[in-house]
C-alpha cells in the first residue's frame, strides 16, 4: 500500500480535527475546586457508605479537585484566596468561630440561591449551626459538620460508688463528682471530674447550666453576671474538694481522654464523637464502660429552659470572587441533602441534620444518637465570632483560672472579665 502526498495531507487533517475535538471535549469537562480539611473529603468519598458524592459528580458532569489542609492553615489559605481579585476555588470550608462580619464579607450571600433553588428541608439543619453562619441577616455558609459537647461518665465507677444513674442536674453532678473522688477497687486514685483549663468551652457550659453565658448571640458580654458567678463558684468548689485534679491549671484536652480511658476520672466533658475512642479496647482500660449524657442544667433553671451545650461546626461557603457559583451551589445542595448527610454520617461525619439521628440504621450503629440529637437541637457556639475573639477567650480563661484556684472570688473574677473583655468587643 503506497502513501501518496494527497492521502498524507488528508490523514493529517483528519487527525488534527480529531485532536481538536478531543481538546474541545476535554475543555468542556467541569472541575469543582474545593478547599477543605481531609476529613471533609473522606466522609464524602470513603467509609461504610462508600462514595456518597459520586451521584452528584455524574449528574453534574463534573469532577472534584480537593485541596486539603489542617484547620488553621486551611482557614488562612481560604481567607487569602477570598481576598484576591479572583480565586480558582469554588467552595471553601469555614469554621463557625472564624466568621466575623469582615470575613463574612468575603463570601457570597446564599439567601438568593436558597430562595430560587432551595436546599432540602433547611430547617432540619440545627438552628444554632445556621445562626453561627448568618451575619448581619445574611446566610454565608451551609453547616456540614459539628462537634457537640457531652458529659461522659465511667459507669463502673458510678456503680462502685453506689450511683445507679448519671446525674440529671448540675447539683447531682457536683454531689457525684465529690463522692467519686476516691481510690477505686482497682487501686486507682480517681478524681470526680477532669476538665481542660485552656478551653472556654467548660466555664461557658457551667455558666449556661444556670442560664448565663460569656457572650450572648447578640454579642452582649455577660448577659447574666450572677449565672457566671454561680458557674465559677461550682468549679471552685469542685477544685477545693479535690474533685478536679490538683494539676487543673496545666490540664489539656488530650489529658481528659487519657484520664477517662485509664479510669482515673469519673466525669469529663468532650464531644460526642469521642465515644468510640474512649471505648476503644486497644486504648482504654475500661472499654464499654464509658457512657455519655447531655450536660445537665441546674435544678434552678426555669421549667422548660433547655441546657444549651457548646458546639463547634464547619460550614461550606462560596468565595465571592470565585467563578461558576451555580456549580458551587449545586455541590452544596447535594452535600446538604438528607441522603448525602446520612451517607457522610455513616462514613464518620458529625451530621448537622437532627433527622439523621432518627434513621433506624444509623441509630442502631450509634448508641448515643438519640442523646446527641437532643443536645444538637439546642446547641450553640461558645461565643459568636468577632475580630478579637482569641484575645477575649485568653483573657476570660485567665480570670476563670484565678477563680477556680481560689485566688479571686467568683464575683471579683466576673467583675474583671467585664472590665477586661468589654474593650475587645465590637462597638
Amino acid at each position: 500500500m503506497q502513501l501518496t502526498r494527497r492521502s498524507l495531507l488528508a490523514g493529517t487533517a483528519a487527525g488534527a480535527a480529531t485532536f481538536a475535538l478531543g481538546r474541545t471535549a476535554s475543555a468542556q469537562a467541569k472541575t469543582l475546586n474545593v478547599l477543605s480539611h481531609l476529613v471533609h473529603q473522606n466522609v464524602l468519598t470513603k467509609g461504610a457508605a462508600g462514595d456518597v458524592i459520586a451521584p452528584w459528580r455524574q449528574a453534574a458532569g463534573a469532577e472534584i479537585a480537593w485541596t486539603t489542609l489542617d484547620s488553621n492553615p486551611l482557614q488562612d489559605r481560604l481567607f487569602r484566596e477570598a481576598s484576591l481579585g479572583q480565586t480558582g476555588f469554588n467552595v471553601g470550608y469555614v469554621i463557625d468561630n472564624r466568621v466575623t462580619p469582615q470575613i463574612a464579607g468575603l463570601f457570597e450571600p446564599l439567601d438568593t440561591y436558597q430562595a430560587s433553588d432551595p436546599i432540602e428541608d433547611i430547617d432540619d439543619i440545627a438552628p444554632g449551626l445556621r445562626r453561627a453562619v448568618t451575619v448581619d441577616g445574611k446566610l454565608v455558609g451551609i453547616p456540614v459538620r459539628h462537634a457537640t459537647q457531652a458529659l461522659f461518665y465511667n459507669e463502673a465507677l458510678l456503680e462502685e460508688a453506689g450511683f445507679s444513674a448519671p446525674p440529671a442536674t448540675l447539683e447531682e453532678l457536683v454531689e457525684q463528682a465529690k463522692k467519686l473522688t476516691f481510690t477505686s477497687a482497682a487501686g486507682n486514685r480517681v478524681v470526680g471530674m477532669i476538665l481542660a483549663s485552656d478551653l472556654a468551652v467548660f466555664p461557658v457550659m457551667f455558666a449556661r447550666a444556670f442560664g448565663g453565658d460569656i457572650i450572648s448571640t447578640d454579642r452582649k458580654l455577660l448577659p447574666d453576671p450572677a449565672a457566671m458567678e454561680k458557674g465559677l463558684a461550682v468549679l471552685a468548689d469542685l477544685f477545693q474538694a479535690g474533685a478536679l485534679p490538683r494539676s487543673y491549671a496545666n490540664t489539656r484536652n488530650d489529658d481528659m481522654v487519657t484520664w477517662l480511658q485509664q479510669g482515673r476520672a469519673a466525669f469529663g466533658v468532650l464531644p460526642f464523637a469521642r465515644f468510640a475512642q474512649l471505648n476503644n479496647p486497644e486504648q482504654s482500660s475500661v472499654p464499654g464502660k464509658i457512657k455519655a449524657v447531655e450536660f445537665p442544667g441546674s435544678s434552678t433553671l426555669p421549667a422548660g429552659t433547655g441546657m444549651a451545650a457548646v458546639v463547634e461546626s464547619w460550614a461550606m461557603a462560596i468565595p465571592a470572587n470565585s467563578t461558576d457559583k451555580a456549580l458551587s451551589w449545586s455541590f452544596i445542595k447535594a452535600v446538604s441533602s438528607k441522603a448525602v448527610t446520612l451517607g457522610a454520617a455513616r462514613n464518620g461525619n458529625g451530621p448537622v441534620r437532627v433527622s439523621t439521628y432518627a434513621d433506624a440504621g444509623f441509630a442502631a450503629a450509634q448508641p448515643l444518637a438519640k442523646i446527641e440529637a437532643a443536645a444538637l437541637a439546642k446547641a450553640r457556639p461558645a461565643f459568636p465570632a468577632f475580630p478579637e475573639a482569641v484575645r477575649a477567650q485568653a483573657t476570660f480563661l485567665e480570670e476563670v483560672q484565678l477563680a477556680v484556684l481560689g485566688r479571686k472570688s467568683p464575683q471579683q473574677a466576673v467583675a474583671a472579665i467585664q472590665e477586661r473583655v468589654a474593650p475587645l468587643l465590637p462597638a
